[in-house]
């Protein structure tokens, strides 16, 4: 006996009717046609790669630009007899190889210079750690607050990680974009200083998630809710006055945060929401029900317990002062774990503030004194970077400081 009954017959020769209708509805063109024909309005399928942020202006691209999917950071420690001289040199090299690669084109001296045909949003930040002022004998220019942080007891830090002359914070929408443009970059400062370390992370791909959409690190937990714009609250960011050097720059900090996401593993679901305050599935704190929902850290459950414990992450990590805001800029790593390792994961934490003594230390001081999630996250590198402010065209990077 046939499977196609008549129900089925009927249904499919009203399925077929109905595709006809659609096809003359459409002008023509069949269902099908309709369905895999791209929207005229849509962008060009390599509009990611043809994204340009300029580099040049009042300030450096690369810290309130929107937040690129994949970033570079590379210390640099000046070689012996490097001066003031010798960094102006530098200083305009670099310069003009951000302009070339930041609108895919090749550097001057460009081995490769295909691979510099995809700007991707790429950006550049040039950072001057406490030894470039006294390499260039300008000690009386270096800001009060460019120093190591203070130590904290959660810290374990390694040299690996930590200090530096110079930074280089490159970012892009292309990984390969940013490998290019580290080498070169990292090519032209050779004769002039010598790598301390590279950290390299990941944010979610282009077009992945809806635009605005809190990043999430490897512990699944939001980061980045309530952070300060650069435009409607620049004055936590940007400085306005003082060293000509200095208007138009701001103060960068990083720190890398190793994440034991092994034993994390081994915590439910109840028990991580309670670390962090929030819940996991929006970030709305346990006391709301949207992510930039206020939490009320006065509610108590029906046995008179904080709703949101003493020691929760997001009450330790919040402030009532005003000044005691900065802009996140984190990124995730994953590297390759040892041998009988299950990961080695973690967050590059970057931060930018006009004074970090100010406004990063006391809430980093809230943290190492109690917060839940110091039992899975540990501090292991650090470093703190004045970032001078922006250039014009025809003009190099910190020439209001190291001079023409």
């Amino acid at each position: 006996m046939s499977t196609d009954g008549p129900d089925r017959r009927a249904f499919l020769r009203g399925g077929v009717a109905a595709l006809g209708g659609a096809a003359l509805a459409l002008g023509g063109r069949s269902a099908w046609d309709a369905a895999t024909t791209s929207d005229v309005g849509a962008p060009p399928a390599d509009a990611v790669g043809r994204a340009v942020v300029p580099a040049h202006g009042l300030r450096q691209a690369g810290v309130g630009t929107a937040p690129q999917s994949f970033a570079a950071f590379v210390s640099l420690d000046l070689a012996d007899g490097v001066d003031r001289e010798a960094l102006v040199r530098l200083m305009r090299i670099w310069t003009d190889d951000i302009e070339r690669l930041t609108t895919g084109r090749p550097g001057l001296a460009d081995t490769e210079p295909e691979l510099a045909a995809v700007p991707a949003r790429l950006t550049v930040t040039v950072g001057y750690g406490p030894g470039l002022f006294a390499a260039a004998a300008l000690e009386d220019q270096r800001p009060s607050w460019l120093a190591p942080l203070p130590p904290f007891s959660i810290d374990r830090l390694e040299d690996a990680w930590s200090g530096g002359d110079l930074v280089l914070q490159v970012c892009a929408d292309d990984e390969v974009t940013i490998a290019h443009a580290v080498r070169l970059l990292v090519k032209d400062a050779r004769t002039f200083t010598t790598v301390r370390w590279t950290q390299r992370g990941f944010r979610r791909s282009p077009g992945s998630t809806p635009s605005g959409t809190t990043m999430r690190n490897l512990m699944g937990q939001v980061d980045g809710t309530r952070n300060p714009s650069p435009e409607t609250e620049a004055a936590l960011i940007w400085h306005a006055e003082g060293p000509a050097w200095l208007t138009g720059g701001t103060s960068m900090v990083i720190r890398r945060i190793a994440m034991d996401l092994d034993t994390w593993d081994a915590v439910d679901r109840t028990g991580r929401e309670f670390a962090l305050g929030r819940r996991l599935a929006d970030g709305s704190p346990l006391t709301g029900s949207s992510e930039q929902d206020v939490p009320d850290l006065d509610a108590v459950d029906a046995l008179g317990f904080p709703v949101i414990d003493t020691a929760a992450h997001i009450r330790r990590a919040r402030s009532d002062a005003p000044s005691e805001r900065f802009l996140r800029r984190p990124y995730s790593y994953d590297d390759p774990p040892p041998p009988g390792v299950l990961s080695r994961s973690g967050l590059v934490f970057v931060t930018f503030q006009r004074d970090p003594v100010v406004q990063f230390v006391p809430i980093q001081r809230r943290l190492d004194e109690a917060d839940l999630l110091n039992r899975w996250t540990t501090p292991i590198g650090s470093a703190v970077f004045a970032i001078p402010g922006g250039f014009r065209p025809g003009e190099h990077l910190g020439r209001r400081l190291l001079g023409p």
